[in-house]
């Protein structure tokens, strides 16, 4: 047995071998090139710690986020027909879409919940680029129809957060009927007296854009959003001129009048709330407010202790501040 062998080299390879880090661990920053660690990032909405720039984030992170407690509940989107016209390009239709799905883990690009903000009841609707560019389906017009229907339905805003490249080219004419069937869907929450936010992330182009992205009674976009219907690129190469400086990006719309607030993804939350409770002829929300207690948790806090003297200072008023013990006032009993 040769020990130098099957001992010490063994040993010093173990010890001075470096070891696998996975590649998922750290992202690199589009705009300022910064590595910055997962969690970090996460815990920061996904957006750059360094220069603030605004990544993609999926809809369900955002809903987490966005939704007191991170709760909230999804409203069932009605199926439309699968591969209508059996379109093929490099790949079948249903191979990409089986492709999207299991790449993003979600059904389709839009997701639709409700629940509540700030104590405020909404419903909400996000697009995913990820999934196919977010581009505007059969099953996404479903989706803004069944989140129109359900804030009426339930008398609460809708707030949409759109990201998407246009209209689903494998789905040909019925993507572009989804332009006047959102329109429609936009129309009943105006009826209603209800509504509609719109939040505009990056990128939000095409027919999206020419329809209900832009319908809203209150347009927000995030920081450096690319917000428009022809691309930058298309519209200079046909009109063979340079375009200004951070053209069709959401400060140049905001400074255009196309916008009505530009607002960072951290701040997003508190800036809805302010406005749909505002919208909705309600108080403003209480900073720091907690959950209501349950009927038998208040019934009891009301009801005096046991022990309690039947006369003095032990049959005040509660109040939220206990008095020192030195002050003789009867002990706080609640847990």
């Amino acid at each position: 047995m040769n020990w130098i062998t099957n001992y010490v080299r063994p040993r010093i390879n173990s010890i001075f071998s470096r070891r696998e880090v996975p590649e998922n661990l750290w992202t690199k920053c589009d705009e300022c090139g910064t590595m910055l660690f997962h969690r970090e990032l996460a815990d920061n909405l996904n957006v750059c710690t360094n220069c603030g720039h605004h990544m993609a984030i999926t809809p369900r992170a955002r809903f987490k986020a966005l939704f007191d407690g991170g709760i909230f509940t999804e409203v069932k989107v009605p199926e439309p027909i699968a591969d209508p016209l059996h379109f093929r390009d490099q790949k079948r239709y249903p191979d990409r879409l089986k492709a999207a799905q299991k790449a993003t883990g979600e059904k389709e690009a839009m997701l639709v919940a409700e629940g509540e903000i700030g104590r405020t009841p909404i419903v909400a609707a996000a697009q995913d680029f990820t999934f196919i560019g977010g581009s505007l389906s059969m099953y996404v017009g479903n989706a803004i129809i069944a989140a129109a229907e359900r804030a009426v339905e339930l008398k609460r805003p809708l707030i949409l957060f759109s990201a998407a490249g246009g209209a689903r080219m494998q789905e040909g004419i019925l993507a572009l009927m989804q332009m006047p069937r959102t329109t429609i869907a936009v129309d009943m929450l105006k009826e209603a007296r209800l509504p509609y936010i719109v939040v505009l992330t990056h990128p939000t182009t095409g027919g999206v854009t020419a329809s209900y992205a832009m319908l809203g009674d209150v347009q927000i976009a995030e920081p450096n959003a690319l917000i428009c219907f022809a691309g930058p690129r298309v519209i200079e190469q046909t009109i063979r001129e340079k375009l200004p400086e951070g053209f069709q990006r959401a400060e140049y719309l905001l400074d255009h009048g196309m916008l009505d607030r530009v607002t960072t993804r951290l701040e997003m939350k508190a800036e809805l709330v302010t406005i749909t409770r505002m919208l909705m002829g309600l108080d403003p929300a209480v900073q720091g407010d907690l959950p209501a207690p349950a009927p038998a948790d208040a019934d009891a806090d009301a009801a005096p202790p046991p022990d309690a003297p039947a006369g003095g200072e032990g049959t005040g008023a509660r109040t939220d501040t206990p008095a020192p013990p030195e002050a003789g006032a009867a002990k706080d009993v609640r847990r």
